[in-house]
């Protein structure tokens, strides 16, 4: 994927928000039902507990109206929503359900590349930007409790609910996008999905195997496109899907895990919303100064893999 071309209208983070499902569920709890054991889980996944409950359309209300709210923006300011989610609440038109409960007038329609869909839907919002709109709502919502086989012990113990949002506004000088990449690798399309009325399934190794290896090459080539190497960035933003390869992943970028958001002991695999409850915890905490280099990188089922570098705050050339 081509680099962020110069002179290009560029876009800056304004608001963020996120929400989590409605019930904890621990990992004490699964055992009840499940050949399992919190250490069992714990080290397997890094996964202690998680959150579901809720619909995707109003778990990502929630997330937007804090977005929103901390942008200071009224919802006629927005001029596209665009919803990221793997699990509609209708088969078309979630997405115009929350453009109708936001009180949005504007279009809005859905991404669905799995869980690199936030990053998906992250670069395609600077492309409208680009094409003149001045202000785009991006938000990542996953009910994934809902395709989820809670029988299985495999994947049970994985999947949870939650949505985040952020507000992307445009700007006169250099925004905060320095370097994209998009990428996708159909050959490893029966390794992790879900068929439309079924539950999850996972060839648990060799997704492993394949996600760092996309996950770090998208990376490599979003920094690349950015001009920086990992000892410039301040934080990495991946994808939650489980800590050992969140770990496997910093060890062959070479960035100690002190420089990496991790949410997924408490939140589990949120899909589309893993990155932008990620980054907004991260936001929350003070974790994010302006000028520094923040990498968000993800890998979903497809196989599909997204990664961006932002300079928090905009760039200054």
């Amino acid at each position: 994927m081509p680099a962020t071309r110069p002179g290009s209208i560029g876009g800056v983070i304004s608001g963020w928000g996120a929400t989590l499902g409605e019930r904890v569920v621990t990992n004490h709890d699964l055992a009840q039902t499940l050949d399992t054991s919190d250490e069992w889980i714990v080290t397997r996944t890094g996964i202690s507990e998680r959150r579901i409950g809720g619909t995707t359309a109003g778990l990502a209300c929630r997330a937007a109206s804090d977005a929103l709210s901390l942008a200071g923006l009224t919802p006629d300011r927005i001029d596209a929503l665009i919803l990221s989610t793997t699990t509609p609440d209708r088969q078309w038109g979630t997405a115009q359900i929350v453009q109708r409960e936001l009180g949005l007038q504007c279009g809005s329609f859905e991404v669905n590349a799995a869980c690199s869909g936030f990053v998906y839907s992250l670069v395609n919002a600077h492309g409208l930007l680009a094409m003149g709109a001045d202000r785009v709502l991006v938000i990542g919502a996953d009910t994934l409790s809902r395709i989820t086989d809670w029988n299985d012990r495999a994947t049970a113990p994985l999947f949870a609910d939650a949505a985040g949002a952020v507000v992307l506004e445009s700007t006169d000088g250099p925004g905060q996008l320095l370097g994209w990449d998009l990428d996708s690798d159909g050959s490893a399309s029966e390794l992790l999905w879900a068929d439309v009325g079924g539950t999850v399934n996972m060839e648990g190794k060799e997704v492993f195997r394949r996600a760092v290896r996309i996950m770090m090459d998208s990376a490599e080539k979003s920094m690349r496109h950015a001009g920086i190497t990992a000892d410039d960035l301040a934080l990495i933003v991946p994808h939650q899907a489980n800590i050992r390869i969140i770990t496997a992943a910093c060890e062959r970028l070479g960035v100690d895990m002190e420089r990496a958001a991790v949410t997924i002991d408490h939140t589990g695999n949120t899909s589309s919303a893993s990155i932008p409850v990620a980054l907004t915890e991260a936001l929350e905490a003070g974790r994010i100064a302006d000028g520094d280099n923040i990498l968000l990188v993800g890998f979903g089922g497809g196989m599909t893999a997204a990664s961006a570098v932002l300079r928090w705050g905009g760039a200054t050339s």
